[in-house]
């Protein structure tokens, strides 16, 4: 009560006192109101100090880097129309404001060097490389390292200081690609009988190399080769030609089955196998690799045996994740990495799981993991083969 009586009294000093009586006014009131909160009277000097508030931290923001992405050509349908955009997808997920700065070399090493030259100076802090020649490879890789560029190989293990490797284990890929041919063959007879033409990929791929190891390893002594070829750039256009040779060499009656490492050169083989009029009853069943919707198309019409799904869309999100713990400086913790020696350091490496494909399994893999749509598989040519095999 006596207090409110003070401050009635203060508070009317101040109304009609001089401006310097009203300051002295105001330091009583200040007391009266610290009294009446039950706290002790401040100094005049503490009344009139300015209060301090705590800062208050802002947000970090989400970071921004410039990550590159190089593919090695574009006769391999998959680069652009599922690695790239899966890559690209699944980064801006997790990092927004990252930028893919994405160049495709076109099969050409020399000019993947020089695409990998311009974003390291356009200030990429991370190469994702999927390397033409893994060899040729190394000293762009050792470059960017030199500027404390990180350096991921993609689909392909390139030599040099490389940081991180994600594929699939190329050399059970050959294996699944063997023996899928030779229990065809077996369907046949004796697996013997006849020649099988063998139409490897490149031989600058380090993958190429494991496909062969591995389609050896389940084919060797339990069938005849006739002639082998290993095929620059991956090229249809030679995959075809190797062919052509082959028939030519072999004669089409004596051909039982063909071996090819990718869907773009099964492509080529089946060219030519069109081209010498081979007949669909003395078809023989050919491999492949990519699962390629041109060769799902082709499986369902009995064109082609088998290809190999890879689940691209799997090893591109986990691409762009390591990328993104690559320019953060943090490893990567989601995947279990194994160390594969690339001739220059074990590179920890992440190794997917890959699947045959048959035309009995089309419905059960790449439509069932969303990667076509039996829209896109079963356009009008190919609705028919699709309602036999189960798809429509």
């Amino acid at each position: 009560m006596k207090d409110e009586v003070a401050v009635k009294k203060i508070v009317h000093c101040m109304r009609f006192a001089s401006p310097i009586l009203a300051v002295l006014c105001l330091g009583a009131l200040a007391c009266a109101c610290d009294k009446d909160q039950g706290g002790s009277a401040s100094s005049a000097s503490s009344a009139s100090a300015p209060v301090q508030t705590p800062a208050v931290a802002k947000p970090a923001e989400d970071p921004s880097f410039k990550i590159g992405l190089l593919l090695p050509d574009a006769k391999t349908a998959r680069y652009e129309a599922a690695d790239r955009p899966y890559f690209t997808q699944r980064l801006a997920e997790i990092c927004p404001k990252c930028e893919v700065l994405y160049q495709n070399a076109d099969q050409k090493a020399d000019q993947q060097q020089t695409q990998a030259e311009s974003m390291l100076t356009n200030g990429v802090k991370a190469l994702v490389i999927d390397a033409v020649d893994a060899k040729a490879a190394g000293a762009l890789v050792t470059n960017a390292k030199s500027k404390n560029v990180p350096v991921l190989a993609y689909e392909r293990l390139a030599q040099g200081p490389v940081d991180y490797f994600v594929s699939f284990d190329s050399e059970r890929v050959g294996r699944l690609q063997g023996e899928a041919l030779l229990e065809a063959l077996q369907k046949g007879g004796d697996p013997k009988r006849g020649k099988i033409v063998v139409i490897n990929g490149s031989p600058t791929d380090p993958n190429a190399a494991a496909f062969k190891k591995g389609m050896h390893a389940a084919l060797d002594g339990k069938v005849s080769i006739g002639l082998e070829y290993d095929t620059p750039d991956w090229s249809p256009d030679v995959a075809q030609k190797e062919m052509d040779q082959a028939i030519t060499a072999l004669g089409k009656n004596a051909i039982i089955g063909v071996y090819c490492a990718n869907d773009g050169t099964a492509s080529g083989a089946i060219a030519a196998m069109k081209g010498a009029g081979f007949t669909q009853s003395k078809w023989p069943p050919v491999t492949g690799q990519d699962a390629d919707i041109a060769a799902i198309q082709r499986i369902v019409a009995g064109q082609q045996y088998m290809t190999v799904y890879k689940a691209i869309k799997k090893e591109a999100r986990v691409a762009a994740e390591i990328a993104y713990a690559m320019v953060q400086g943090k490893p990567y913790t989601e995947g279990h990495a194994v160390p594969i020696d690339n001739g220059t350091k074990p590179v920890p490496a992440i190794l997917l799981e890959a699947q045959s494909v048959t035309k009995d399994k089309v419905k059960d893999t790449v439509v069932q993991d969303g990667f076509y749509t039996t829209a896109q598989i079963c356009t009008e040519a190919f609705a028919p083969a699709c309602k036999i095999v189960g798809i429509l």
